[in-house]
């Protein structure tokens, strides 16, 4: 697989990622640990080193405290959240920790599946900012209702978060998925700061578990969020992949009622449906089976609109009577619509396209290191094999130090706005700000 070349790091970021399994949480971050001993120093044609040392005899080898230290711990070690968050912020000296369980964590080119393992990343990045909030759902409960205006909407948030839009480039957010809203959460944020792209994603455990964590600096909470707010010099690149493929043409709807779309081309929508997977090939027409689900064009100016102009949602049902569907979003008439694909060989192709556009989106400016959040529905589930987004990603754009973990549902921008998505990676790229005055361009598109 060809891999696509980028400059060196940038001259004074220093960035490290580590991962590792274990039978009890000690083991696994004695070995996540260790792989922070001999980190990735950007810039300057510098080598990369294999880690090496046990992290309880190097800590004289570190570099001075990062800035940010993400942790992702697997739910097995749910009971021992506590003290594993506070040994892994100890021996690392962070100046803020944020993270959150996960059903799977991810590290590297690896993806470790319901597996008793601990993920870190580690970042140290010069003349960026870095403002900490923790918010329940209380601070949810409390925003203003739509009534009031998005002036009183932005002004609660800016209060609750002690954040003005100007000291935001890019949001990090991790979630309890049972006891937050994430949905108004990222609503209020977006609506806040617009510029500012939210990655992230909600906290998972095993298969039937209703119970989540995240973390914040020294402590662990079972419900509320925990984000970081990334100013100054740096900011994130965010390349969401929902994992789909347009299928048929677009349309354009002529009749809604809140989440069913009536009629589309002045059919009913159910109808064109059928009639769309009934004009595929035979072997497309099987693949769709099961698999379909609807594409809103979030920018109708677009002359022609391409894989990932589209916010893609489940459809969740039909009424028979009418030929209405049930959608997962409130479209409006006049929107256009397609309807997608979602399997493996349409996400392994959309994340590759996307990737494959990194390049072109970075004009130039080069990684410090990358966030992956990706869904419990992809991994080995979707893929039948493991490690797939985390290895395609260090295919396409290098060894980046990368960790992250697997989500009961995503964060990411499309066609400039914020969303919770679901079957997605969402992926951030630490980069310098664009252009010579430090303005800042949110871009989740093809180019």
């Amino acid at each position: 697989m060809t891999r696509v070349e980028l400059r060196p790091r940038p001259s004074g970021a220093w960035a490290a990622a580590g991962w590792g399994e274990g039978t009890t949480w000690e083991e696994a971050l004695e070995v996540a640990l260790s792989q922070l001993v001999t980190p990735r120093w950007p810039g300057g044609g510098s080598e990369v080193q294999e880690p090496r040392g046990p992290a309880a005899a190097s800590s004289r080898e570190r570099p001075l405290a990062p800035d940010l230290l993400c942790v992702f711990a697997s739910s097995v070690f749910v009971y021992d959240f506590a003290p594993l968050v506070e040994c892994a912020r100890d021996a690392t000296r962070a100046r803020h920790l944020l993270g959150c369980s996960g059903w799977g964590v991810i590290g590297g080119a690896r993806e470790l599946e319901g597996r008793p393992a601990v993920s870190l990343l580690a970042l140290s990045l010069p003349s960026a900012t870095f403002q900490p909030v923790r918010l329940t759902q209380e601070h949810v409960d409390a925003a203003p209702p739509a009534g009031d205006g998005a002036a009183a909407t932005a002004a609660y948030w800016r209060r609750v978060t002690a954040t003005a839009p100007d000291e935001v480039n890019a949001w990090l957010l991790f979630a309890d998925p049972f006891r937050s809203s994430a949905d108004s959460l990222v609503d209020g944020l977006g609506a806040t700061y617009p510029d500012a792209p939210i990655i992230g994603g909600l906290a998972s455990a095993g298969p039937g578990a209703q119970r989540t964590h995240v973390f914040f600096d020294g402590d662990v909470y079972g419900d509320g969020s925990v984000a970081v707010a990334l100013g100054g010099a740096w900011t994130v690149e965010a390349i969401v992949s929902q994992g789909c493929a347009p299928i048929g043409r677009p349309w354009t709807i002529t009749g809604v009622d809140g989440h069913l779309v009536q009629t589309i081309a002045r059919q009913p929508a159910y109808e064109l449906l059928v009639d769309t997977v009934k004009a595929l090939p035979p072997a497309l027409a099987a693949r769709a089976r099961d698999n379909l689900f609807v594409g809103l064009a979030m920018d109708e100016r677009r002359a022609t609109l391409n894989r990932g102009d589209f916010l893609v949602r489940n459809i969740h049902g039909v009424d028979q009577q009418t030929g209405a569907l049930l959608v997962g979003a409130e479209p409006q008439i006049g929107q256009t619509v397609q309807f997608h694909l979602r399997d493996a060989g349409a996400a392994g192709e959309d994340l590759r396209q996307l990737l494959d556009t990194v390049p072109e989106r970075l004009a130039g400016r080069s990684p410090a290191a990358a966030l992956l959040c990706s869904c419990t529905g992809r991994g080995t589930g979707l893929f039948g094999a493991p490690d797939h987004d985390a290895r395609l990603v260090n295919d396409r754009l290098g060894p980046l130090p990368l960790a992250g973990f697997f989500c009961n549902g995503e964060f990411g921008p499309v066609g400039g706005r914020n969303y919770v998505h679901g079957y997605t990676a969402s992926l951030a790229l630490f980069v310098p700000k664009q252009g010579e005055n430090g303005e800042r361009r949110m871009k989740n598109e093809e180019l």
